[in-house]
């Protein structure tokens, strides 16, 4: 489960510069550089690929045992769909356009529907709409929300389908036979382990069924009459923006200072607007990330200890990865280059004095004034900075690719053996050190007899 700041953004990328010239002069290197800028801004079914095999390869290189290998992949793929289709169908498609639209006035559908993607306070602070629509484009916004609670609680399900996935498939309940811990002989299948497991996962998804259709309920009632009440305005808001909910009530009673006023006011649970459509939001992120994280956990006890162990080794680091580290790798990268003046045509500052780098469409316009500037060929410039961007994309792809996918597998395994052979060791120590205080308490003549 890496999931890189990219894939916060779920919908196809408008590349503006993508009949310009000089995209069709690229050869060599250049133009497999921009196959990569490209594979990495456009957040399509082809991203969906890339990433999927990213998280997925390092894992199957060394996957232990098929039942392993299977249920790896299971995760990998259904948990990448989340990720990337769960927002842009369910919020997007389904929600928005299909069923919350129609419980506004036909009148007013429109304009509430143009709204949806905006954030809290440009809604707010639009003084070209009425407080009737500006009430209702609120409650519609955070009844979307609300329903696509769906995607947290399938994500915190996904390991327990992958557990009954598992005991069906290969009739294997034993975390220690399924990881192929014992290389020489595997462990009895335990009858009541494989009830418990079945019992459990089919419960926690029958929840996720009852709590998806309660989500979507309520997320119906508040766009319907969210906009009746102002109660119901301030649950609206709450839900949308919960953090800056709570840092309003803590500064009320000088419970909290500026940096912690910061950074609850930061969080969201809005979507992130992707051109005029939801996207997965940073916050929608980090809940379902964290809540995939207690998945993995609860789903690991149903299996044994030696899984909880694999699970609380790995899934940490990743769900931080995949919530800050990714950024802030990325940023550091950045930031790196620009102090040791590398790639200085190429990475800007922007008005807040923030370092970035420029997306692919706007880099044709870039090259274009530098050529005017140095008097220089325009498609030289051109190859220069999309090679430049390519490496300020590699880099941190790479660091995903070798660390949080080869490395982190690797120590996970390895350690997930070590901890087996050292608690096999522990058990045939307490074997022998019990057979050999039993025989000093046997009778005499009963040593005798065994002689």
């Amino acid at each position: 489960m890496i999931i890189t700041d990219n894939k916060i953004n779920t919908a196809k990328q408008n590349f503006k510069g993508i009949n310009d010239p000089l995209f069709s002069s690229l050869n060599g290197v250049s133009k497999a550089a921009d196959i990569f800028i490209r594979s990495q801004e456009n957040l399509s079914s082809t991203r969906f690929i890339q990433d999927t095999a990213t998280n997925w390869f390092p894992k199957a290189v060394f996957s232990r045992s098929k039942e392993d290998f299977a249920e790896m992949s299971f995760l990998e793929f259904l948990e990448s769909a989340i990720f990337y289709f769960a927002s842009p169908v369910l919020g997007e498609k389904l929600f928005r356009n299909t069923i919350f639209k129609k419980f506004q006035p036909k009148e007013l559908r429109n304009v509430i529907n143009e709204q949806i993607p905006k954030s809290l306070k440009e809604i707010s602070k639009n003084t070209l709409l009425t407080n009737d629509i500006k009430k209702r484009a609120i409650a519609t916004k955070a009844g979307i929300v609300l329903s696509c609670a769906i995607i947290p609680i399938a994500e915190y399900t996904l390991s327990f389908a992958k557990n009954l996935f598992t005991l069906k498939t290969f009739k294997k309940s034993n975390f220690n036979n399924i990881a192929n811990l014992d290389k020489n002989k595997n462990e009895k299948e335990d009858k009541a382990q494989q009830e418990r497991v079945e019992k459990s996962s089919k419960k926690q998804l029958k929840r996720a069924l009852i709590y998806s259709g309660v989500s979507v309920g309520l997320g119906s009632l508040l766009a319907v009459s969210g906009h009746k009440s102002q109660k119901l305005q301030n649950l609206s808001k709450a839900i949308l923006e919960p953090g800056k909910t709570l840092a309003q009530k803590l500064n009320k009673k000088g419970l909290i200072n500026e940096k912690a006023n910061n950074f609850l006011s930061s969080i969201s649970f809005d979507f992130a607007n992707n051109n005029g459509k939801l996207a997965l939001s940073k916050g929608q992120l980090g809940l379902t990330a964290i809540l995939g994280l207690f998945g993995y956990s609860k789903a690991a006890s149903d299996r044994g200890k030696l899984d909880v162990y694999e699970v609380w080794t790995r899934v940490p680091l990743v769900v931080f990865y995949t919530i800050f580290g990714s950024e802030l790798f990325e940023k550091a990268f950045i930031k790196s280059l620009n102090k040791k003046n590398i790639f200085p045509d190429l990475i800007k500052k922007d008005s807040s004095n923030k370092l970035f780098v420029p997306k692919r469409e706007e880099i044709s316009a870039i090259a274009k004034k530098l050529a005017s500037e140095k008097n220089t060929n325009p498609k030289d410039e051109f190859k220069k900075l999309l090679n430049q961007k390519a490496v300020t994309s590699l880099v941190p792809y790479l660091f995903s690719l070798v660390f949080m996918g080869f490395i982190l597998s690797l120590i996970t395994r390895l350690w997930t053996q070590y901890r087996y052979n050292h608690l096999e060791k522990n058990k045939t120590n307490h074997q022998d050190t019990a057979l050999i205080s039993f025989n000093k308490n046997l009778p005499k003549a009963f040593k005798d007899f065994q002689k």
